[in-house]
């Protein structure tokens, strides 16, 4: 059973302004939340008691009294929040403890069948165009660096047009990993519907198994994103794309041994331009 805690983080982005307040209570304080009676926390956030009702509803959850008992599972350590202010050793601990949690989540609940056979994929293809927006897109730049490095042919480009005319210009032979965190993005999606008419597979990266991206991919692996709190602004972290990029690319080394050397040739070419 998925921690509630992380079900209120992935479902933050898309909550009602209402349901992001009682959210910011509880992940603010988890383990007081276990002791308190509906009313304190519908007080405590500033709603109504059927606002907390209809907020656990949109959890997937029985009622209130469900809230308390999968919050009592939880760590008492799931506060973890980063705040403005001088305190700057216990804010470093906080974003170690969530960048832990998005890691951990994010290796150790992968679908090792759907893992399997997204590596088979793309060690056969001819071409791989890795595509993402916004503060997503290094990760993009890094999956291309790294598949070249292991002699697998890579592309991107940060802009939508050329990136789609690249597309345009692939086959069956070729494959798209489109690397969005909420799986809803509009042109991204474009892209992933004219891939699939050429007949090109999809693997897609996201945080949301329901989101328009993910469920239209040939292929969808799951990362796991613990967004910050700054002053009610969530700020989306780009590590658990990162680290589930950085184990694609470690599994593939370790199914070819040849790799290696491509990598060492790779190095020595680039040698002479490091002091």
């Amino acid at each position: 059973m998925q921690n509630i805690i992380d079900i209120i983080y992935n479902k933050l982005p898309r909550m009602s302004k209402t349901d992001r307040k009682i959210a910011q209570v509880v992940l603010i304080q988890p383990k007081a939340v276990v002791d308190f009676t509906i009313s304190q926390l519908a007080q405590t956030a500033a709603v109504s008691e059927a606002s907390v009702s209809r907020f656990c509803k949109n959890l997937d959850i029985n009622g209130f009294h469900q809230l308390k008992t999968r919050l009592a599972q939880v760590s008492t350590n799931e506060k973890a929040e980063v705040t403005i202010d001088n305190d700057v050793q216990k804010n470093l601990n906080n974003i170690a403890y969530n960048k832990n949690i998005e890691i951990n989540n994010t290796l150790k609940r992968l679908d090792t069948d759907e893992l399997n056979h997204v590596l088979k994929v793309i060690k056969k293809a001819r071409l791989i165009q890795v595509v993402a927006e916004g503060n997503t897109y290094p990760v993009a730049i890094d999956a291309v660096y790294k598949f070249n490095q292991i002699g697998l042919l890579a592309i991107s480009d940060a802009t939508f047009e050329t990136s789609l005319a690249q597309t345009l210009n692939m086959d069956q032979q070729d494959i798209l990993i489109i690397i969005s965190n909420s799986g809803e993005s509009r042109s991204l999606m474009k892209q992933l519907e004219v891939a699939q008419k050429q007949q090109i597979k999809v693997i897609a990266i996201t945080n949301r198994e329901d989101s328009p991206i993910a469920q239209k991919a040939d292929f969808h692996l799951k990362t796991y994103v613990r967004e910050q709190i700054f002053q009610s602004e969530y700020y989306f972290s780009r590590i658990a794309a990162s680290t589930l990029i950085e184990a694609i690319f470690l599994l593939l080394i370790g199914k070819d041994s040849h790799t290696l050397d491509k990598i060492a040739r790779h190095e020595e070419l680039i040698s002479d331009r490091k002091i």
